[in-house]
C-alpha cells in the first residue's frame, strides 16, 4: 500500500491523508480490468487508442476534432436548454459556450440517474472528468467536463434506492417508487408524485441531525418534487453539487439531442448485421485471450432499443434477413422501415450498451470517457462497433476510486492494527483477529500452545508408524486433519463467545463493515454522498476533487 503526504481541503477542513491500494489486492476484480490497469498496451487489440495515463490523452484531440461532424451550435443550444432548466451555474453555461468553439473537446463520463445521485461512484466519475478537463486546459488542450445521464435505461428498481448511515451508524436502505409507475419505461421518463415529500422526510428522520442537514434537505426538495421527471431530478441534484466546477449535463431523452442522434441511429440500422458480427468476433477474440465478455451478444442482437407508444423500452431482435421484431411482441420492421422511423421519430430509439458509447461520442467531441471496471470491460467489446461505423475508438479510463475513512473508523483500525485489506477476509475473521489481539490474547496463546503440542505428538507418532506400517501412517494423516479441524472450530467458537461479552468491540467492528464495506462490497458501490455531506458539509465535494490523482491507478483511501 502506497502512502502519500497530507493534503489541504478547499473548504478549510483539516488535512487529510491518502493511501493507494492496488486493485490486484481487492477481491473480485476481472483479469481484463487488472491487465488494463497494469499495462494498457498489452490489451491494445481491444482498446486501439489506449494511453498509459489520462494526462496523455491530449494527443488524441486532433483526431477527435477532425472526425467530429455534429453541428456544435445545435448541440450547445440543446445543452443550454437542458442545463438552464436544471438551474446550472454560470460556470456550466460558460463551459457550454467554450464547447461551441471548434477546438474544444469534451471529457465525458456518465451513469444512470440514481435516487439522490445514487452510489458514491457516480460522484467519483464526475470529479474524475472535472479534474482531467482542468488538467488538460492547464496543459493547452481546451476541454470541458460533460456528464451523460443514462436516462434511457429502463431498470427503475436498480436506481430507485438509496443507502445512508442512520443515527446509530447502521446502514439504512430507502426505496422510492411513484404510484403511477409504468414498468419498463425509461427511468428519465418516470414522474415523481406527491409521495416524494414524505419520502424525503422519512429519510431524514432516520439520520443524525447536524448543522448541515437543513442545507442538503433543501437541495433535495428543490430537486425532487411532485411532477418532475426522475432524470431531471437527478440532474438538478448533480448540478447543485458541482455548481462551482462547471459540470455540463446531457440528457439523451431531450428532443433536440434525439434529433441530433438521428443520423447515427440510421447508420447503425444500416450496418446492424455488420456491427453484431464484429462484436461477436471481438467476443471470440477476448475468450481466446482468456478474458470474459462483459455483455452477452448473440447473433440475433440489435444495437438499438424500441420505445412504444406508452414509452416502454423493449429490445429488438433479428428474425430474418433484414427483418426485426420487438422482443416478446409481434410487431416487425424491415431495415428500410426502421431507417425511416429513425429519420422522422428518433425518439422511438435508444442505444443498447454496445452502441451507447458510439452515439455519445457522435454527439460530443469526446476525447476520453471515465467509467467503472465493468464499463472498461465492455469497451473492449464495443470498440468493434466504433470501427465498423468508422469512428475513432474513444480512450476509456478508470474513474477515481475511493474509500473514505472517518476518524471513528480510523481509530478502530489503528486499535486493532488493521488496514482496509484486513476487512476483505470477512467480518467473522475480523472479529476473531480482534479478540486474539485485544480481548483475549491469553486464550489465543493457549490454543496456539495446545495445537503446537498436539502436532508435535502426532509427528512423533507418525515417525513411529511410518517405520512399521505405511498404511497406518496414511490413516494418521487423515485423522490429523480432522483433529486440527475440530480444534480450529473449537477455537473459533471460544473466541466468538468472548466477543459476545464485549459489546464495544462488536459495535466497533460492525461500524467498520457498515461504513467501509457495506453489503460486503466497496463503500463507493453502496453509500450515498449525502451520508458524508450530512456530517462534513458540501465541502466534501472539494475534498474529493483535491484527493484526485489521475496518475494513480489504485483504489485511494482517504483518512479524515
Amino acid at each position: 500500500m502506497k502512502q502519500e503526504s497530507a493534503r489541504s481541503i478547499k473548504s478549510g477542513q483539516a488535512n487529510t491523508r491518502v493511501q493507494s491500494l492496488s486493485f490486484a489486492e481487492l477481491p473480485h476484480q476481472s483479469r481484463l480490468f487488472l491487465e488494463y490497469l497494469h499495462d494498457p498496451s498489452a490489451v491494445k487489440e481491444y482498446y486501439p487508442n489506449v494511453t498509459p495515463s489520462p494526462l496523455d490523452v491530449g494527443n488524441f484531440a486532433s483526431e477527435v476534432l477532425a472526425n467530429y461532424k455534429t453541428d456544435r451550435e445545435r448541440l450547445c443550444d440543446a445543452l443550454t436548454e437542458i442545463n438552464q432548466k436544471i438551474g446550472a451555474s454560470a460556470k456550466t453555461i460558460e463551459n457550454i459556450g467554450f464547447l461551441r468553439s471548434g477546438d474544444t473537446v469534451a471529457v465525458v463520463t456518465g451513469q444512470q440517474a440514481g435516487l439522490f445521485t445514487g452510489p458514491l461512484y457516480t460522484i467519483y466519475k464526475a470529479v474524475s472528468a472535472i479534474k482531467l478537463a482542468d488538467e488538460l486546459r492547464e496543459s493547452g488542450t481546451k476541454a470541458v467536463p460533460v456528464f451523460w445521464i443514462a436516462s434511457e435505461d429502463h431498470d427503475f428498481d436498480e436506481v430507485a434506492e438509496v443507502y445512508l448511515a442512520d443515527k446509530n451508524g447502521e446502514l439504512t436502505r430507502s426505496q422510492y417508487k411513484p404510484a403511477n409507475y409504468t414498468q419498463n419505461i425509461s427511468v428519465g421518463d418516470v414522474r415523481l408524485d406527491a409521495s416524494i415529500a414524505a419520502f424525503i422526510n422519512d429519510v431524514f428522520e432516520k439520520l443524525a441531525p447536524t448543522e448541515f442537514s437543513a442545507q442538503w434537505r433543501d437541495l433535495l426538495k428543490e430537486a425532487y418534487f411532485d411532477g418532475i421527471g426522475f432524470g431531471e431530478a437527478f440532474a438538478k441534484a448533480l448540478a447543485a453539487l458541482f455548481a462551482n466546477y462547471g459540470l455540463v449535463v446531457i440528457d439523451p431523452l431531450n428532443e433536440k439531442v434525439k434529433q441530433l442522434a438521428s443520423p447515427i441511429y440510421r447508420e447503425a440500422i444500416q450496418n446492424a448485421d455488420e456491427i453484431v458480427a464484429a462484436i461477436c468476433d471481438q467476443n471470440r477474440s477476448l475468450e481466446a485471450g482468456g478474458f470474459q465478455s462483459q455483455v452477452l451478444v448473440e447473433d440475433d442482437y440489435f444495437p438499438l432499443f424500441w420505445h412504444d407508444d406508452q414509452g416502454r423500452r423493449t429490445a429488438l431482435r433479428r428474425v430474418g434477413d433484414g427483418v426485426y421484431q420487438v422482443k416478446g411482441g409481434k410487431r416487425e420492421f424491415t431495415t428500410g422501415e426502421l431507417e425511416k422511423i429513425a429519420s422522422n421519430e428518433p425518439q422511438r430509439f435508444s442505444p443498447g450498451v454496445m452502441l451507447r458509447g458510439v452515439v455519445q461520442d457522435y454527439l460530443l467531441p469526446t476525447i476520453c470517457y471515465f467509467g467503472g471496471a465493468a464499463e472498461i470491460a465492455y469497451f473492449a467489446q464495443n470498440s468493434a462497433a466504433y470501427q465498423t461505423l468508422k469512428r475513432p475508438v474513444t480512450p476509456v479510463f478508470h474513474r477515481q476510486s475511493f474509500t473514505v475513512v472517518e476518524s471513528r473508523q480510523r481509530r478502530t483500525l489503528e486499535k486493532f492494527g488493521w488496514n482496509l485489506s484486513t476487512l476483505f477476509a470477512g467480518k467473522e475473521q475480523a472479529i476473531i483477529a480482534a479478540v486474539e489481539r485485544v480481548l483475549s490474547p491469553d486464550m489465543s496463546r493457549l490454543f496456539d500452545d495446545v495445537e503446537e503440542k498436539i502436532n508435535a505428538e502426532l509427528n512423533r507418532l507418525e515417525d513411529s508408524l511410518s517405520a512399521s506400517d505405511v498404511t497406518l501412517a496414511a490413516n494418521l494423516a487423515t485423522r490429523r486433519r480432522k483433529i486440527n479441524y475440530h480444534i480450529t472450530t473449537l477455537r473459533k467458537k471460544a473466541l466468538m463467545g468472548e466477543v459476545s461479552k464485549d459489546v464495544t468491540i462488536r459495535r466497533q467492528i460492525d461500524d467498520l463493515f457498515n461504513s467501509l464495506l457495506p453489503n460486503g462490497g466497496l463503500q463507493e458501490r453502496t453509500l450515498n454522498v449525502f451520508s458524508f455531506i450530512n456530517k462534513h458539509s458540501f465541502g466534501f465535494i472539494d475534498l474529493l476533487y483535491n484527493s484526485v490523482d489521475l496518475n494513480d491507478k489504485g483504489h485511494r483511501i482517504i483518512y479524515l
